[in-house]
């Protein structure tokens, strides 16, 4: 595969969750706030952490033909049910259910985002590449103000990443070739199964993710294009001005 220094990628393609967006926050901010109008007390962060963690295995069991293609907020909503009541939300009434599973529409952005998004769109063709479903990431996109040329979901393809008919997927919808397409995440795993796809790799660290702990996965030295601190970072590796 031909390096960065050898040839720029055409247009960057975004994982979104945790990558552009901190969905720890948001998710923590919008429980709490909802929480608090029934005088219910809970550890939060924790919630936000519990609820994410059923999101790869929702996933799984509709890669693996156990579910029907079913789109994230639909997964976010199983999953939601799955663990209001431990976290001692089970009063919550239908809307309120809703309004806490469209938190994944509103999730803030990190501080580095919009900065280092407009610095790359001023030479890249930039999109998302998510499983989040299309409608989410739309009005994800609007809450923000996020500059995206288009939005891209794994909804189009009836796949969710790491399949590989999302990358190729991607770049087709594009007119490119996957070299001249790189994704842009900070989940080593889904940039291992973009390269082997042919598609070229940016890994951006975001070690707040999950929270107050930190966690670095574990990467290998040269194992992808360009190793980002953040989106200005980024940036610069791609010599953006």
């Amino acid at each position: 595969m031909p390096s960065v220094a050898d040839s720029e990628p055409k247009a960057l393609a975004f994982d979104v969750f945790g990558t552009v967006v901190d969905w720890h926050a948001g998710v923590t901010q919008e429980a709490a706030l909802l929480a608090a109008r029934h005088h219910i007390e809970g550890d939060w962060p924790a919630f936000a952490n519990d609820w994410r963690s059923g999101y790869a295995p929702a996933m799984a069991r509709v890669r693996s033909g156990e579910l029907p293609w079913t789109h994230i907020d639909a997964l976010h909503r199983m999953n939601l049910e799955q663990i209001i009541d431990t976290h001692g939300l089970g009063q919550l009434d239908e809307a309120e259910r809703r309004q806490l599973n469209l938190a994944w529409h509103r999730l803030p952005l990190w501080p580095d985002t919009m900065a280092g998004l407009q610095r790359l769109k001023s030479r890249f063709t930039l999109t998302t590449l998510s499983n989040g479903n299309f409608s989410l990431l739309t009005e994800l996109a609007k809450h923000n103000g996020l500059p995206w040329d288009c939005v891209i979901s794994a909804e189009l393809f009836g796949h969710y990443k790491p399949d590989p008919e999302t990358y190729l997927g991607c770049a087709k919808l594009l007119d490119l070739a996957p070299q001249d397409l790189m994704l842009v995440a900070c989940h080593p795993s889904d940039l291992r199964a973009a390269r082997a796809c042919g598609l070229r790799t940016a890994y951006v660290r975001r070690p707040f993710e999950h929270g107050l702990v930190t966690i670095e996965p574990a990467i290998e030295s040269g194992e992808f294009d360009l190793l980002a601190e953040n989106f200005e970072h980024l940036a610069d590796l791609l010599r953006v001005p």
